[in-house]
């Protein structure tokens, strides 16, 4: 059964950060399989040992390159321009809170959220309050017991 692969949309930033990853993995994949390479010239009990961690670590970065590639081939970039009247994925948002207080968050898949980087997931409690609204809606949202209250000044 083939399953159908979700289109996940980044920003140029996380297309970026996706091609790097992608990049390092090759090249720690390289130096693994040579290095495995190495040790099958050896034939000593000791090195029997390094050669299945070799191995284990060789395939467990085939994998992660594998599940890499895929996202990449299920990626598709955040259009530049965005429709500044609403929020919506990519929306790149400026909230104040009640100690009037500027913050920046721009919307995007959770396969690239990083709040502390400024990226925050549609999907989060915050996110999911934010689409669809106007600037200058007052957007709240629920953790656990206490509530959060931020007015949307910009979207762009």
């Amino acid at each position: 059964m083939i399953t159908e692969q979700k289109i996940v949309y980044l920003s140029k930033k996380g297309m970026k950060e996706l091609k790097k990853q992608i990049a390092n993995l090759e090249h720690s994949l390289h130096h693994a399989e040579h290095d495995l390479r190495e040790l099958e010239r050896i034939d000593s009990r000791e090195e029997r040992f390094e050669r299945i961690e070799a191995l284990s670590r060789v395939e467990l970065l085939k994998a992660e390159l594998a599940d890499k590639r895929s996202q990449q081939e299920n990626a598709k970039q955040l259009p530049r321009k965005r429709d500044a009247l609403k929020v919506a994925l990519g929306s790149v948002v400026d909230l104040v809170d009640t100690k009037g207080r500027i913050v920046r968050y721009t919307l995007v898949d959770s396969l690239e959220a990083n709040p502390s980087d400024g990226r925050i997931s549609v999907k989060s409690p915050l996110g999911q309050s934010l689409v669809g609204r106007s600037a200058a809606e007052t957007v709240e949202w629920n953790v656990g017991l206490r509530a959060n209250k931020l007015q949307l000044v910009r979207i762009s």
